[in-house]
């Protein structure tokens, strides 16, 4: 007990391999060149080859890990190169001028280089390590690690932060701190494509759990007992599904098993965690393939009020096709995208339908409109933190969408100045595109909007003799008689 104490005391945690006997040698990865995968180097940014270098200089292990390595067997370019080594948090921001301690569920490093920015985490322990430490919900850990002020100064003092892991009633891991060694921290990542390590300065790959084979055989398979490692973070159900989605791959059939028992854990995830991978779901390249893979595992229903739109909208099937085909090609020429545009073309079926019984009930234009935008979006943010600034953007680009259709006067010039006019723009086209409404509409206004300001009011008055004042702009309001003066008022 003595003993015990003092080992809590001076935070000295046996890891799992130690527990297990000292003498159990650790496991030898299959190892193989660059040159034999068919990896190229010069696919690899210098920004992520100088962090690897820069941590290997001062004496540490460093690899580039994850889905950079799984991309580049692909032969696919990776946009984002994470970093893992045996260096602490504190250590790593030592050997850096620009990098900053960030996360509490896991402490991780963000290295900047310019713009860039390289994510390094150090290698974590096994999950069996035991921390004597009693169960705790997310908030509880979150006020157990600290406010990142506080973490400031430990910093800033030199104190490490302490090792520690904490897990819910669940069996979720809200908190894991606890460092190891690489062989542990290949263990600990979810799939084996996920699991492998490069390192630039040999080109060599190392891979613990034969996750170059199943690359190779475009397999999908969980590290680990896939029951324990979906009560530990249920997030990798979704991962799975969208792995599977994205890539092609066909799920390992002991992978997928335990799927439907564990369906319901989604639940217990903070929305702010589910929401970022809703987007990685949204702006993966092949969205639509992820949400079949989706309803296929029963992953939808129920679970992500916005996957059952997008599933359940017969009526907006070929609009929500077009938006979705539109942001996988923007994706694929890496082009910028919008996750308020997209949000507000996913859930436009469902919200086109509550304006329009609005109105038929006789309640006016836009106080229908935003009275059917509160009501759509109430529902899908019980379940999704969507983003204060997305809400905004759908609102706006919802709201802009009757006054295409008034082109009287000074109104399409008015339009053209609005913030949020080329947003607006481009989900008229999309209407059109999808036979919501007439081309010709949509014509007009490309041409308007390129056209210098001579031509503009000319178009605008060729379409007032052609329509009729009133048509051009829909119904025109009725102005009122001004009331007689009284005899006390002149």
């Amino acid at each position: 007990m003595i003993k015990k104490f003092i080992e809590k005391l001076l935070g000295r945690k046996k890891s799992a391999s130690a527990k297990a006997g000292k003498t159990r040698a650790n496991p030898a990865p299959k190892t193989y060149t660059a040159s034999a995968l068919g990896i190229n180097g010069r696919a690899i940014p210098a920004y992520a080859v100088k962090v690897t270098r820069g941590l290997q200089e001062a004496g540490y292990e460093a690899f580039i890990v994850g889905g950079a390595v799984r991309d580049l067997l692909l032969g696919q370019t990776p946009k984002d190169f994470d970093v893992a080594t045996n260096a602490t948090p504190e250590q790593v921001q030592a050997v850096f001028r620009r990098a900053r301690i960030i996360g509490r569920r896991f402490q991780i490093v963000h290295v900047g280089f310019g713009r860039e920015i390289v994510e390094v985490s150090t290698f974590r322990a096994l999950s069996t390590a035991t921390t004597d430490e009693p169960n705790e919900t997310e908030q509880q850990a979150e006020q157990h690690e600290r406010s990142p002020a506080k973490l400031s100064r430990q910093e800033r003092r030199g104190q490490p932060v302490a090792q520690t892991r904490a897990v819910d009633e669940t069996g979720r891991l809200v908190r894991d701190n606890v460092f190891g060694t690489q062989h542990e921290d290949a263990a600990r990542r979810d799939f084996t494509i996920n699991a492998l390590f490069y390192n630039p300065a040999n080109q060599t790959v190392w891979d613990y759990h034969d996750g170059v084979a199943d690359i190779q055989a475009r397999r999908l398979r969980i590290i680990g007992d896939p029951l324990t490692r979906y009560r530990e973070d249920p997030v990798r159900m979704l991962r799975a599904a969208r792995f599977a989605g994205k890539l092609g791959f066909t799920l390992d059939a002991a992978t997928r098993a335990p799927i439907a028992e564990c369906a319901d854990l989604i639940a217990n995830v903070p929305n702010a965690r589910l929401f970022d991978e809703v987007l990685k779901i949204f702006f993966c390249g092949n969205a639509m393939g992820v949400i079949k893979q989706l309803r296929a595992e029963g992953l939808h229903h129920g679970l992500l009020p916005l996957l059952d739109t997008v599933l359940d909208s017969p009526e907006g099937e070929r609009f929500i096709s077009l938006a979705l085909e539109n942001t996988d090609a923007r994706v694929k020429a890496d082009k910028p995208t919008s996750p308020g545009f997209l949000f507000a073309a996913l859930l436009w079926p469902q919200f086109k339908r509550l304006w329009d019984q609005r109105i038929s009930q006789g309640a006016h234009l836009m106080p229908a409109l935003f009275s059917a935008a509160d009501e759509v979006l109430l529902t899908q943010t019980e379940n999704l933190a969507i983003q204060k600034r997305f809400v905004a953007d759908m609102k706006e680009i919802w709201a802009l969408q009757p006054r295409f259709e008034k082109r009287q006067g000074r109104m399409p010039f008015r339009l053209l100045e609005q913030p949020r006019y080329r947003a607006g723009y481009d989900f008229m086209l999309l209407r059109a595109q999808a036979g919501e409404l007439p081309q010709s509409l949509a014509d007009w206004w490309t041409t308007f909007a390129e056209v210098d300001g001579q031509e503009r009011d000319q178009m605008v008055a060729e379409l007032a003799k052609t329509l009729g004042p009133a048509s051009a702009m829909g119904k025109k309001r009725r102005r009122r008689k001004p009331k007689p003066a009284s005899s006390g008022e002149a």
